[in-house]
């Protein structure tokens, strides 16, 4: 059974950053606003059991001169769903992906992955300088 579930893992390789759309941003240079995105509805797969896990995401970020158009993040974010990624290369890699194409002031990506085994695990990591 192991075996069956890991065949139908894919790799990182198919997640494609360019589905996400950037919108200027109207206000630059005049008003500085952190942003909050939420999806509650994360998931991949264990690269070592090929088993589904579950989680959260929160973005949060300053922006420079662009903004993520949301329903595009969605798509990007439904990537995921047959990829076999460890939690910490979940949030570096969609940081990766959108400080690349919005290239913001600052910017955090949070995983809040559900209890696998008794454990909780909450991975985060940022890029730039944090001044509101």
């Amino acid at each position: 059974m192991r075996k069956k579930l890991k065949n139908r893992v894919k790799s990182p390789t198919i997640i494609k950053k360019d589905i996400i759309e950037i919108v200027d941003y109207e206000y630059k240079g005049k008003k500085d606003v952190e942003i909050v995105i939420e999806n509650g509805e994360f998931t991949s797969v264990c690269p070592r059991t090929g088993l589904p896990d579950f989680g959260k995401i929160t973005i949060r970020y300053v922006p420079d001169k662009k903004i993520i158009e949301l329903k595009s993040l969605k798509f990007y974010f439904l990537q995921f769903r047959n990829v076999g990624i460890f939690y910490e290369h979940v949030v570096n890699k969609i940081l990766g992906d959108l400080v690349s194409l919005v290239k913001p002031k600052w910017m955090e990506v949070i995983g809040e992955f559900n209890i696998r085994g008794g454990i909780r695990t909450t991975t985060k990591v940022e890029w730039g300088s944090r001044k509101i």
